[in-house]
């Protein structure tokens, strides 16, 4: 499990990614429809592709000449596991949490 869970939130890390994973909570997405919104290339965004699907945080698959993007928010589940037994079990706040760790980041 800790292996899913540093995977889970090195990917999280990054704020293009949780852009993308953003973008995937309305529906599934063709690649060049997910990279449109992106001042970066087509390759870099199947890099940051990559390290979600690796994640498992979502899924690839090709349809005819395209590949789709599909979000896997059980994988999640864990990350929110281990996040729960820091607030007592309390529904954490996911976005309170980016806010904390941002701020830690900059100090």
């Amino acid at each position: 499990m800790e292996n899913r869970l540093d995977l889970a939130f090195a990917a999280l890390s990054d704020p293009t990614r949780r852009a993308i994973l953003t973008m995937l909570l309305e529906d599934d997405m063709a690649v060049t429809d997910v990279a449109d919104p992106f001042d970066m290339s087509l390759a870099a965004i199947s890099k940051h592709l990559s390290i979600l699907t690796r994640a498992g945080l979502i899924s690839q698959e090709k349809r005819g000449r395209v590949k789709w993007c599909k979000l896997e928010p059980d994988a999640l589940r864990d990350a929110s596991v281990w996040m729960q037994s820091f607030g007592q079990f309390e529904p954490v706040n996911l976005d309170a949490f980016e806010r904390f760790l941002e701020a830690e980041l900059r100090e």
